[in-house]
């Protein structure tokens, strides 16, 4: 009995497993919601999700760039290009939503956190770069994937030089080792995103968000507009081709698992699947994804300026076009610098207020409505974060096999 619900299990597509394991899951968290023991699978998967996730990084980029195949093309450039137009973009369209449609936020008592916030612009750059150059073992079981990245490209290179073969055949098995256990915990997801939404109905009810429905509606709005009008505008002027059936798969693979783990960080390794799917190669997608999961941040940058925009309108401050541009790019760089994890823009809308003349206990309050309204607010942020990096990591691709004559799969064309 065991094993035939095991084979028809893994038989079954895995979307028609995650969009099961939802509706158990709200159903549960409506009328079992003291089984706490239900939403331990979430925070299993989401913990074994974002455990592997710095290991399996790591690995696959030196493995990548030892094999000695690996190079500095022009595909970096184009992906690297598309992150930054993408997330450029995505701030306008939120300061384009937020003058159309100004909001006032009900703002009463202090909220505190005891994150570190950001003070300016310049304090995220030297962040970054003191990240950049951390202890590598250190960004490893931190998840700081900006130290990641510089120390897996200079193992990789390093070892490609000047180690023995025996060594990168040795690093050639472990990735295909973690990526089997990735792919394991993958095959899982459904009983972690079946915790996960019993967890979220069970604490916060249906009904939680009335009191700041316009407000998500915005934001989700907004984020919607950019994933299916944005993106695809990009990924058609880079291909020439309908871009919609590639973004379509993008939020099947990536989306959805990222709307319920609300971390870039821990949706690498489904990116990872998911290009492996696309047929990409793998010494690139190694590298773009855990780029983009550092600044691909699209969602974020929505929510910094709306979030600040707001809180500008609530208080009765004016603020001009070149003001918004200015915002602008404070969101986009804001994005960038921020963290691959749950709520990660959020501690970023107070550097964004005070440049706007915003006192930091007035952006505090606005960081705790982030909070209120986070359940649904960064789970589309990630998700659009997540997703895109997959769509511009193909996109990238792509383009270079139109350039050569090769033909896109079926589906694609």
């Amino acid at each position: 009995m065991f094993k035939q619900f095991i084979k028809k299990y893994n038989n079954t597509k895995l979307n028609y497993r995650i969009a099961i394991a939802i509706v158990l899951g709200t159903l549960l968290g409506l009328f079992l919601p003291g089984q706490k023991w239900i939403g331990e699978l979430g925070v299993l998967f989401v913990g074994a999700m974002k455990g592997i996730a710095p290991v399996l990084v790591f690995v696959l980029i030196v493995n990548s760039l030892a094999s000695g195949k690996t190079s500095i093309d022009k595909r970096f450039g184009k992906v690297f290009a598309f992150y930054l137009v993408s997330t450029v973009l995505a701030s306008l369209v939120a300061i384009g939503a937020s003058f159309l449609f100004p909001q006032n936020l009900q703002l009463a008592h202090e909220a505190t956190t005891s994150a570190i916030l950001p003070k300016g612009i310049g304090e995220i750059l030297n962040n970054l770069l003191i990240r950049a150059v951390s202890n590598p073992f250190e960004a490893i079981t931190q998840a700081n994937y900006i130290g990641i990245l510089v120390w897996s490209v200079i193992f990789g290179l390093a070892i490609r030089n000047h180690a023995q073969d025996s060594t990168k055949e040795l690093l050639k098995d472990c990735a295909v080792a973690i990526t089997a256990i990735v792919r394991w915990l993958i095959n899982l997801a459904p009983f972690g995103i079946l915790g996960l939404i019993h967890s979220s109905i069970a604490t916060n009810g249906i009904g939680i968000f009335k009191s700041y429905g316009v407000l998500l509606a915005i934001l989700a709005g907004t984020m919607f507009f950019v994933a299916f009008i944005i993106a695809p505008l990009i990924v058609s002027f880079a291909l020439k081709r309908d871009p919609y059936p590639l973004l379509i798969y993008c939020l099947k693979e990536s989306g959805i698992t990222a709307l319920f783990t609300r971390s870039s960080a821990a949706n690498i390794p489904v990116n990872m699947e998911a290009c492996e799917k696309l047929k990409l190669d793998r010494e690139f997608y190694s590298v773009s994804i855990p780029l983009g999961a550092t600044i691909n941040m699209d969602g974020a940058a929505i929510t910094i300026a709306i979030m600040t925009l707001a809180a500008a309108h609530t208080l009765g401050i004016s603020v001009d076009f070149p003001t918004a541009l200015t915002l602008c790019v404070v969101s986009t760089i804001g994005a960038c610098g921020a963290s691959g994890i749950a709520g990660g823009s959020l501690f970023l809308i107070p550097m964004a207020c005070s440049f706007l003349g915003i006192s930091n206990d007035v952006a505090m309050q606005v960081v705790g409505v982030g909070f209120i309204i986070g359940v649904v607010q960064d789970s589309l942020e990630t998700a659009l974060n997540s997703s895109t990096d997959v769509l511009y990591t193909a996109a990238a691709e792509y383009n270079g096999w139109i350039a050569e004559g090769k033909h896109l799969p079926r589906r694609f064309r």
